[in-house]
């Protein structure tokens, strides 16, 4: 398929207009948004929900344990399951902003979809199970995300035609190069269910201690096929996605709701201070004091 326009260019004046400010905003149709950067940014870190995020100017790079994926204009990064991330835009400039476009890949929709259509059931290796990738976007792709962002200038169609064009651009991720990793997480019989549901424990209970037993137990799984499934698909192990979890909680705790440092790593598990302050420091390069206060005053913290 050969588009008669050139996509990026409307695509990104679209969003530009809809996200006129550095941030993300939500747009009117449902699991759908947008952001800008205007400049290149400190690496971010937080946690990326189930998602089809498509470049639309600019660049970005993202690590993933110990994978690191590069990205621009025109590439897709595909979501497959709840991951702790260290995100950062490389390039970005006032006159030509870093731009993006976020969908939200809502669990039922990719299920009514699966019940209706046969998507081939490709034999794939370990890598190809991670969670995460980045391809570059086809023209079928492209379109269907341009018709889903001209449809914010037509607010009375949202309703009928958002959620047809939203149903498309899952079924060109199932019949493209990531269809079998939405595939692996989706069907409940796959090793990829069961390592997103032993994610989505780990994330509503990720201050409890960590029993390797109990969680292999829980998803029926042998000890060492949890192990080697869980580092295939997140690209780290079970406990150091919970260190992860926990330091990312804490971190907001300390940020958003202003609780000290001691308060803040009990309340995400830590026994130890002084352990909780050797691993946030691993992670973000400070120790949780000076971390907070650059982000709470960065003038002040240079």
């Amino acid at each position: 398929m050969t588009l008669p326009f050139s996509p990026y260019q409307e695509i990104a004046s679209i969003a530009a207009r809809f996200v006129s400010e550095d941030g993300e905003v939500a747009t009117p149709i449902d699991n759908l948004f947008l952001s800008r950067r205007s400049s290149p940014t400190q690496p971010l870190h937080t946690a990326y929900r189930p998602c089809f995020a498509l470049v639309l100017q600019g660049a970005k790079s993202l690590r993933l344990g110990s994978d690191t994926l590069n990205y621009g204009t025109g590439d897709y990064l595909l979501t497959s399951l709840d991951l702790p991330v260290a995100s950062r835009v490389t390039e970005a400039s006032e006159q030509q902003p870093h731009l993006c476009l976020a969908l939200a890949i809502d669990g039922e929709t990719l299920a009514t979809l699966l019940r209706r259509i046969d998507v081939p059931r490709q034999t794939t290796d370990a890598s190809v199970l991670r969670g995460m990738a980045v391809n570059v976007a086809p023209p079928e792709l492209l379109d269907a995300a341009v018709r889903l962002l001209r449809l914010l200038d037509r607010p009375n169609e949202i309703a009928a035609m958002a959620p047809l064009i939203v149903e498309e651009i899952l079924y060109r991720i199932l019949m493209g190069p990531d269809g079998p990793r939405l595939l692996n997480i989706a069907m409940a019989e796959n090793q990829g269910n069961k390592i997103a549901r032993a994610v989505a424990w780990l994330r509503g209970n990720f201050s409890k201690p960590l029993r390797i037993e109990e969680l292999a137990e829980r998803v029926n799984m042998s000890v060492s096929s949890f192990h080697h499934h869980f580092k295939s698909v997140t690209a780290m192990t079970p406990v150091q996605y919970q260190k992860q979890l926990r330091l990312h909680e804490a971190r907001r705790l300390m940020v958003v709701d202003r609780l000290d440092v001691g308060t803040a790593g009990f309340r995400v598990g830590y026994q130890s201070p002084s352990q909780f302050s050797r691993e946030y420091s691993r992670l973000y390069g400070l120790s949780p004091l000076r971390d907070v206060e650059s982000a709470r005053d960065p003038v002040a913290a240079e």
